[in-house]
């Protein structure tokens, strides 16, 4: 492989739903903030904390959500995270997504490596908050868990992703690779290295 390190986003990306849009239950007030977040309008801190104080989600909806992103994996991508494992590639999540609920998913596409936000609940279930220590609820968040991963691991990195916050992480890889199979983001788009729309044609840029 000529990239050893390859991550990826999972909202829009992995799968074909975006989660915190399917917590609010189509609250439009929650999937403006999130369209206004991934196209890069409005800095992901401002949001993150607000959408999740609207929302409060139990940990029955979190565990309901784990369920949804296992059925909504997009088309090819455990066909292709299975193929750049067996070519020897180290795969990541970075996600903002929810910790909880991506690790069912990561198991599902055979993912060890998982970089999420977690949740803390009280002892009913109830929504308590988030671990406010993360990088990954603030702008750039990527960028920096990207740049601590590589200075532990050696090799040339790309990622791969749909939205702003990815975009940010063009800096520390090698190559951004935008995608577009769910969700076009002009800026993503007009900026990546390169641009697919669908998930298998990633392997012939990272081989």
């Amino acid at each position: 492989m000529k990239y050893r390190i390859v991550f990826f986003d999972v909202d829009s990306t992995l799968v074909t739903i975006e989660g915190i849009d399917i917590l609010a239950d189509g609250n439009p007030q929650i999937v403006e903030l999130t369209n206004r977040a991934m196209n890069g309008e409005i800095a992901l801190e401002e949001v993150y904390a607000k959408r999740l104080e609207i929302i409060r989600p139990t940990r029955a909806a979190i565990d309901a959500l784990g369920e949804r992103y296992v059925a909504s994996i997009v088309d090819g991508a455990q066909e292709v995270l299975g193929e750049l494992q067996t070519r020897g590639a180290i795969v990541h999540i970075v996600t903002a997504g929810i910790e909880q609920a991506i690790l069912p998913l990561a198991s599902a596409l055979g993912v060890r490596n998982v970089h999420a936000v977690r949740l803390q609940f009280d002892d009913d279930g109830s929504y308590r908050d988030f671990d406010r220590r993360t990088f990954l609820t603030r702008s750039h968040g990527k960028e920096l868990v990207v740049r601590d991963i590589r200075a532990r691991t050696k090799g040339k990195a790309a990622f791969i992703g749909d939205g702003a916050s990815d975009l940010e992480a063009k800096p520390a890889v090698d190559l951004f690779i935008g995608f577009g199979g769910v969700a076009v983001r002009s800026r993503v788009k007009e900026n990546a290295d390169a641009y697919v729309t669908d998930l298998r044609e990633i392997v012939r840029l990272l081989w």
